[in-house]
């Protein structure tokens, strides 16, 4: 019989509380962070927060996690998930709403509504006004997607259903990418085949060093003049100071942004949007209940799925005696290290599971035999190890 221990959760945001009603029976949410096993966290900065030795595991309920320090998580033997995907219709139907504010003057008109609300003939000038908002339809419009995951995709496949001629780039595009998208996609091999036949162009990429201020001068140079850049992946992807001038000579004629700051406010022809993309009550819910189902199966089967700072396994449910799970770093000898430990104790070794990603690997082993009270104590004093936990243990 296996005992499922007690576990304590803080919240750093408002989680939604489909995805709190997942975890089982013996979780707890806490109002000290201090006894917490797991943080679940939206928006929150993480970054200069001291982090207690009982945490284990941090879900972000969302994609990004720019809020959260990896880096110092990994040094503590912390798995930091995100849930990629959760949201990714959300901002697809917004990078559509997107596409109709570029190529309609829909704000513009609704303001000119709005301006001349009191006047009592207000039908019979609308006709005469509306020729200053007339737009251009999408249908037949080429579209460049830079960034072909799991939001790309959608997008891609929705512009598609939509009459308009779809180009996409994507160096490291998955195979579960590749799957799901429309073969009316044109897949090119470099940018500038992008930049040279795009109307409208969409970034889906992470932000990284290589990323940041992707689409500059240089860049822009490159696009159709009167071309229409949207944006709701980070700002830090689009140089925006050389964005101002593009849209000041109306190289490029709109910009939509989904990122408000000092800049992107003041731009001429940009409509900037206060970070709506997963703002749906659906993709709340739907990261709320990955975030904490990734967490729960983490701190109760020590399984990693959809984490950013350590490699991805899953070993299924603890059927023997016992499991062990080691945070360590990736260097050579861990492997022989660990296993030579449990060998010279008499420990017999049913399943063993290891991966490396980077600085840091991952290893679970499931032991057919009771171990040592000082086991956890032992095995950090491998030179490299991390963290290491008694996960599960059966016959109690």
């Amino acid at each position: 019989m296996r005992i499922q221990k007690e576990r304590k959760v803080f919240c750093l945001n408002s989680i939604a509380k489909t995805g709190l009603d997942k975890f089982r029976a013996g979780y707890n949410l806490t109002e000290d962070i201090n006894e917490a096993a797991g943080i679940l966290v939206r928006s929150a900065d993480m970054k200069e927060m001291a982090l207690p030795s009982s945490l284990r595991a941090i879900a972000r309920a969302g994609a990004g996690v720019n809020n959260i320090p990896l880096e110092k998580c990994a040094e503590q033997g912390i798995v930091v998930f995100n849930t990629p995907g959760a949201n990714a219709n959300s901002v697809k139907e917004l990078v559509i709403a997107g596409l109709l504010l570029a190529s309609r003057d829909i704000i513009g008109g609704n303001n000119w509504i709005r301006d001349n609300k009191a006047n009592l003939n207000i039908a019979k000038d609308a006709e005469k006004a509306k020729k200053a908002f007339a737009g251009h339809e999408i249908n037949n419009k080429n579209l460049g997607i830079i960034g072909l995951g799991a939001i790309g995709v959608l997008v891609a496949n929705a512009a598609v259903a939509l009459g308009m001629n779809v180009y996409g780039y994507d160096p490291y595009l998955s195979v579960k990418s590749a799957w799901h998208l429309s073969p009316l996609v044109k897949l090119v091999e470099n940018l500038d085949e992008i930049y040279f036949n795009s109307d409208f162009i969409t970034i889906h990429v992470p932000a990284m060093d290589s990323t940041k201020g992707m689409i500059n001068a240089e860049a822009i140079a490159k696009m159709r003049s009167g071309v229409k850049i949207l944006n709701f992946a980070r700002d830090v992807l689009v140089n925006e100071d050389d964005l101002g001038a593009a849209l000041a000579n109306n190289k490029v004629a709109k910009y939509i942004s989904d990122f408000p700051n000092n800049l992107s406010v003041n731009l001429n022809n940009a409509v900037v949007l206060p970070h709506l993309g997963a703002s749906t009550e659906e993709a709340e819910e739907n990261c709320a209940v990955m975030a904490a189902e990734e967490l729960q199966d983490y701190l109760d089967n020590g399984n990693i799925t959809n984490s950013v700072n350590f490699p991805d396994l899953n070993a299924g449910i603890c059927v023997t005696e016992a499991r062990v799970a080691i945070l360590n770093r990736n260097i050579p000898n861990m492997l022989s290290q660990i296993t030579a430990f449990f060998g010279n104790n008499g420990l017999n070794i049913e399943n063993l599971q290891n991966k490396g990603r980077g600085k840091y690997a991952y290893t679970l082993l499931d032991i057919s035999h009771p171990m040592p009270d000082d086991t956890v104590d032992r095995l950090k004093e491998i030179n490299g190890v991390l963290r290491v936990r008694r996960v599960a243990e059966n016959n109690l």
